[in-house]
């Protein structure tokens, strides 16, 4: 098998990440609960999404790209770190958007603004269609000297994914660090690559840690995240079976993705007033909703210790609640 450091990546975030215990909801679930700070990556407002990137845009300058084009709602934390990133590397990020949900000018838009993104918003709800026109862009880019470099939404491909495999192994050491076995972890289930590489990390790393991936939207990620472990382990040359019955999920969809739901916004409240951190509508609010949901059903014994994969998404929060 490989080494995660045979796999070369431009180091963009600023790494280890905080992990701590919050006291006050530990006392409330009656176990321990800890947080990974991946909201605090260093890049923008931070978020998951820059340790994919980390993989993903030494790929892009590798392959000799000056523009990276990339794709998601037009919230989409992903792509507003997406154009972060690349002017850090003196590169040039295309946003192609859905046009749904909120678009104006408010949370990520402002962001996307000050970053100087290119932003064009498809009116579609298929990302087939996005894809094509992202395909056209990159045409239309090497007709005038220039190459694209395509990031699928999320950046939750295989080569993405491997940030949280990565993740995974810091979250080890930090553990070690601090005398502690973790019996769980909580994440994002989002477009899957978040969850998939931390899943596949806790198989490397910390085999007696389960993880949970919390659905925000409602696509089949019983078949998604374990096809994606799959391509990720095959990038180490880790050749044991992995089962779509090996993941495991909740689903805090509510009303549906990037619509805000009572359980989620109860969530927010929740972690705000008890340890004075900010969670937001779309992804980290209905994740840590989930948490509370497992912990009311008895998931935690009073001994376990579970990390909060807090994987960021703030700007969202002044868009949407």
């Amino acid at each position: 098998m490989k080494k995660l450091s045979d796999i070369p990546r431009i180091p963009l975030a600023l790494l280890p990440t905080p992990l701590y215990r919050l006291d006050n909801i530990s006392a409330l679930l009656r176990t321990n609960v800890y947080i990974k700070r991946d909201d605090m990556t260093g890049i923008s407002l931070g978020g998951n999404k820059v340790r994919k990137l980390e993989y993903l845009l030494y790929d892009a300058r590798a392959q000799g790209a000056d523009y990276v084009l990339t794709t998601g709602g037009a919230q989409s934390n992903h792509a507003m770190l997406t154009a972060a990133c690349a002017n850090k590397l003196g590169m040039h990020a295309i946003l192609v958007l859905k046009k749904r949900g909120v678009w104006e000018k408010k949370g990520n838009q402002i962001l996307n603004d000050l970053l100087g993104a290119d932003v064009r918003f498809v009116d579609t709800d298929d990302y087939a269609d996005i894809y094509a026109m992202m395909d056209e862009i990159c045409k239309d880019l090497a007709s005038q000297g220039h190459k694209g470099y395509r990031i699928p939404v999320g950046g939750s491909v295989a080569l993405g994914s491997l940030g949280y495999v990565r993740c995974v192994s810091e979250i080890a050491a930090q553990a070690e660090q601090l005398k502690l076995r973790f019996d769980h972890i909580v994440c994002a289930t989002g477009s899957g690559g978040t969850h998939a590489g931390t899943a596949l990390g806790a198989r490397l790393y910390m085999q007696d840690c389960k993880v949970t991936g919390v659905m925000v939207d409602d696509d089949p990620f019983d078949k998604i995240v374990p096809d994606l472990m799959r391509k990720t382990a095959a990038l180490l040359d880790y050749d044991e079976p992995i089962l779509d019955t090996d993941v495991n999920l909740v689903n805090m969809v509510g009303p549906g993705y990037a619509k805000p739901s009572p359980e989620g916004d109860a969530a927010i409240r929740t972690l705000a007033q008890a340890e004075g951190l900010i969670l937001d509508p779309v992804y980290t609010g209905k994740t840590f909703a989930g948490l509370l949901a497992m912990a009311s059903s008895g998931a935690f014994k009073s001994d376990d210790n579970v990390l909060f994969l807090h994987s960021g998404g703030a700007g969202g929060l002044f868009a949407i609640l």
